[in-house]
């Protein structure tokens, strides 16, 4: 029998590579308030308020899900520093009151985590690093992973480096579209220098999150790319693939742009731990990106 898998976040980014990953292998109930992007088989959607607690408990009980994946965040930092209520509820109490649901009911629970949790002073940071956030965002983030941890069971916690990539599936949030949007009209894209990261491509993600949903280990896992380099160095190798003018991709110290949250400097994460324990291949930048590309089918 198909193994069912509860998918929370459906129409983002990260969720529609989870969706095309999981073809053939998984049922996947998408919970999201929007419409489906795709009518395939395997593919069920629920389109209902997922922050409605009553809602999900009703979703949850009719599918009975092996495993709960949940990519449902709000993810803008400024939004987070800006409005911590918002950010408090669907961010942390979200997470809380869906790690105690996949509790009672031992059903696999898979959390996305990010970066962001550590306080950037050092940089190629493992699973047993000490969490230092300097935004709120990540203190959700934090706060959350600990209820996941307190609740115990069979959870995950993924903490997800910037994820590069194309949508596969509807939309979604992605900074490559944006630059590549921009690049083609010849306008200017500034990106920061000093923010140095371990970019994980979304087709790499997508694979190994939906690999941890089927996997026995419990507790923390970074999920990251190959490559360490700074957000300028790596918007320009990007373009350059493209075929875009990377002099337009100019460095930018944003630290004194009004209204913008504090960013931990340097939060590439080690990823030793992923390349032992899955299948799904840890790769590079250049390799992420081809891998993008050939799923993106010319959406670029």
């Amino acid at each position: 029998m198909t193994k069912r898998l509860l998918l929370t976040g459906a129409n983002g980014f990260v969720a529609g590579s989870i969706i095309e990953a999981a073809q053939g292998a998984w049922e996947v109930h998408a919970a999201s308030r929007g419409a489906a992007p795709v009518d395939r088989a395997g593919l069920v959607w629920h389109s209902f308020d997922p922050f409605d607690l009553d809602a999900f408990h009703d979703v949850f009980h009719d599918v009975d899900p092996e495993a709960v994946v949940h990519t449902a965040a709000i993810a803008d930092i400024d939004l987070c520093e800006s409005n911590r209520e918002l950010a408090t509820r669907v961010n942390y109490t979200y997470a809380h009151d869906l790690a105690e649901l996949c509790w009672d009911h031992d059903t696999r629970f898979v959390f996305l985590s990010t970066d962001n949790v550590f306080d950037g002073e050092r940089g190629m940071y493992t699973e047993e690093d000490v969490p230092r956030p300097i935004n709120f965002y990540a203190d959700t983030k934090v706060r959350a992973e600990n209820s996941v941890k307190e609740f115990g069971g069979n959870y995950l916690i993924a903490r997800v480096a910037l994820v590069m990539g194309l949508p596969v599936l509807g939309e979604g949030n992605s900074f490559v579209s944006r630059m590549a949007h921009a690049l083609r009209e010849g306008k200017q894209v500034t990106t920061p220098a000093q923010e140095v990261r371990t970019p994980v491509d979304v087709i790499t993600l997508g694979r190994a999150l939906l690999e941890l949903a089927g996997h026995e280990h419990r507790g923390i896992v970074h999920l990251s790319g190959n490559d360490r380099l700074n957000r300028h160095e790596m918007m320009r190798r990007i373009a350059r693939r493209l075929g875009l003018d990377e002099e337009l991709v100019v460095a930018q110290d944003p630290s004194g742009i009004q209204g913008r949250a504090p960013r931990p400097r340097d939060v590439s994460l080690d990823n030793a731990k992923a390349r032992g324990l899955l299948k799904t291949p840890m790769v590079g930048l250049d390799e992420g990106l081809e891998l993008v590309l050939a799923a993106a089918k010319g959406k670029v």
